[in-house]
């Protein structure tokens, strides 16, 4: 009898967060094919260095744990939770994340046996709870991610006019993270004490691309690696990056403005059976209840609205523009 509904409850909630994602979208757009081209250049390029000694900075947040937190912290699951939390531009442990994942989803399920919702209501209502500070950390990471994409031309710039200055790269390093404001100077910073903690400069910007991995930073970091094998004109090197890292800008921007009728769209069409069944309850409170208690109301409820996440989905690939 409840199966229809809890169906109903989760096709609104993916659908929202299908909106959602639309809206934090990284700058420089999301192509699959050239991400995994770099991705197997710099894993090839790691493979050729596999005795990389981990960085002390990457490690800084175990000091103040007790033993337990950090035989929590050395679970496979909670490294990978890590990375993404670092990736987020937070300094907490991972543990603390699933802990509020817990303590939300029993909270939201103990209000659900309160309030006299069946077992699988309240455990898909803890569910949902549960996965909220997940959602808010995956936010936070594709924001921080489009911020320091944004502002990698800038610094590419002061690097190449540090470098035709006559400083060495770690120099111009340490001067991107002095200069420039926000994550990205963060990040470069915390390269830069990678390399005065004597860090092998391959692995202090292997380090860097784990922190934000970013399709635009990737290719950066690819570049100066292969030119420091192969040698050439580092300054001419970062001159044509930065040039086409602004172009790719321009570029995407312009897509995105001309798609915002569509994401529009997108809201106005999720959101308009759900207002006006609001509507509907205020002005006729006794018309709904009917579509709510019998089994084919329900039903119909379900498929409507899976048809519903399958149209945002649908329409979502068409708006986004791999570029």
């Amino acid at each position: 009898m409840n199966t229809p509904l809890v169906v109903f409850v989760a096709s609104i909630f993916l659908a929202v967060f299908l909106l959602m994602q639309g809206l934090v979208v990284p700058t420089m757009g999301s192509n699959a094919q050239m991400r995994r081209r770099l991705r197997r250049r710099l894993n090839a390029l790691r493979a050729e260095q596999p005795d990389i000694a981990p960085s002390l900075l990457r490690t800084r947040y175990l000091e103040g744990l007790t033993p337990f937190q950090k035989r929590l912290e050395s679970l496979p699951v909670m490294q990978s939770l890590r990375r993404i939390v670092e990736q987020a531009g937070l300094d907490q442990p991972a543990h603390h994340f699933v802990l509020q994942a817990l303590f939300l989803g029993l909270c939201a399920i103990a209000i659900g046996v309160v309030a006299g919702f069946s077992a699988v209501m309240a455990w898909a209502l803890g569910a949902i709870a549960g996965a909220a500070p997940f959602v808010r950390l995956g936010f936070m990471r594709g924001r921080r991610i489009q911020e320091i994409e944004e502002q990698l031309p800038d610094a590419i710039d002061v690097i190449k006019r540090s470098v035709r200055a006559g400083h060495p790269f770690i120099a111009a390093i340490h001067l991107v993270g002095e200069d420039l404001e926000g994550a990205i100077g963060k990040e470069f910073a915390t390269t830069a004490a990678d390399f005065a903690y004597g860090t092998d400069p391959r692995a202090a910007l292997l380090g860097l691309v784990s922190r934000v991995p970013s399709m635009t930073l990737m290719g950066f970091v690819t570049a100066v690696l292969i030119q420091r094998e192969t040698g050439g004109n580092l300054a001419e090197i970062l001159e044509n990056i930065s040039q086409v890292i602004r172009a790719r800008y321009r570029f995407q921007r312009k897509i995105r403005t001309l798609s915002a009728e569509g994401r529009v769209s997108a809201w106005v069409l999720t959101l308009m059976p759900i207002s006006l069944a609001g509507v509907l309850h205020l002005t006729s409170p006794h018309y709904l209840p009917i579509l709510f208690q019998s089994r084919n109301g329900l039903t119909l409820l379900s498929v409507s609205s899976v048809l519903m996440v399958i149209g945002i989905y649908w329409m979502r690939k068409i708006i986004r523009i791999e570029l």
